[in-house]
């Protein structure tokens, strides 16, 4: 690790950190939180799949769960990148890796998951696969008004109505324009991809959700590639349905889907790899 990179490490506020609960032998599950937000949205239901003898990793990505001068620093690319190895490397450890993303995380897995035919499952949670026409304009004129604004209040409470865990949220709670533009990229990227992922997909999405309207997620099932795809609606959350009201049935039902798929998405990977790494006659 360089200096940079211990910097970065030190600067991480308390509890945002990266959670690693990989064991070998078991069955890998990559995790990915989203945009201004840490891992700390992803340790509930990191700790249940645990339980169930998944192996479990949800890096904090760049930018995030610092300050806000690093996360407008950081740049789509960086968290593209981030996930691309991260995903990279749980593969080296385990013979199968499903990808389970949250909000802009969700977006991220797509754009991991296209164009990959050994990914046993993929999870998509309130997937953040499309921005209202007003953010589009904000994010496309960043350049515009940014300098004169300077960030902008995000915080909404109905994005976790759950009170006690609403307190506990590590999110910035601001963005800035520049930051808003790198997520529409992200977006684009992803909503373009999303033929291309061919593993078994499940949406979980809230119908009350301040940030994803229902449309999204139809829309996103609709487009994505997989023959074997699923939309679960849960009502009486916001957002972050990974902590708010009713997070016990999206663990369930998270962990069903990783079940069902991930014993033959195994035997499938390690005979491709098997295929790949046999010498040609």
């Amino acid at each position: 690790m360089d200096g940079q990179q211990s910097a970065d490490t030190a600067r991480v506020i308390r509890g945002a950190q990266t959670i690693d609960l990989q064991e070998e032998g078991s069955p890998g599950v990559l995790l990915l939180h989203g945009f201004g937000d840490t891992p700390q949205t992803l340790a509930l239901l990191a700790r249940k799949l645990h339980k169930s003898r998944f192996s479990l990793y949800a890096p904090l990505l760049p930018g995030h769960g610092r300050n806000m001068d690093a996360f407008g620093k950081s740049r789509a690319a960086d968290w593209i990148s981030a996930a691309k190895s991260a995903l990279a490397e749980m593969r080296r450890r385990h013979n199968s890796v499903s990808i389970v993303g949250l909000s802009m995380g969700g977006a991220l897995a797509v754009l991991l998951a296209a164009g990959l035919d050994d990914i046993p499952a993929v999870v998509l949670i309130a997937p953040y696969l499309g921005m209202p026409r007003a953010l589009r304009l904000a994010a496309s004129t960043h350049w515009a008004w940014e300098k004169f604004v300077g960030e902008v209040n995000s915080r909404d409470p109905r994005s976790i109505r759950d009170p006690i865990e609403r307190e506990k949220n590590l999110a910035y709670g601001a963005i800035t324009g520049r930051a808003l533009f790198e997520l529409s990229k992200v977006v684009k990227l992803a909503r373009k991809s999303l033929p291309r992922v061919k593993a078994p997909t499940l949406i979980i999405q809230s119908r009350e959700d301040p940030r994803c309207p229902p449309e999204i997620a139809e829309f996103a099932l609709k487009a994505l590639g997989a023959q074997q795809k699923k939309l679960i609606w849960t009502e009486g959350a916001g957002h972050i349905i990974t902590v708010d009201y009713g997070r016990e049935r999206v663990f369930t039902e998270v962990e069903q889907w990783l079940r069902a798929h991930t014993d033959r998405g195994a035997a499938t990977a390690v005979e491709g790899r098997a295929a790949a790494e046999r010498p040609e006659s």
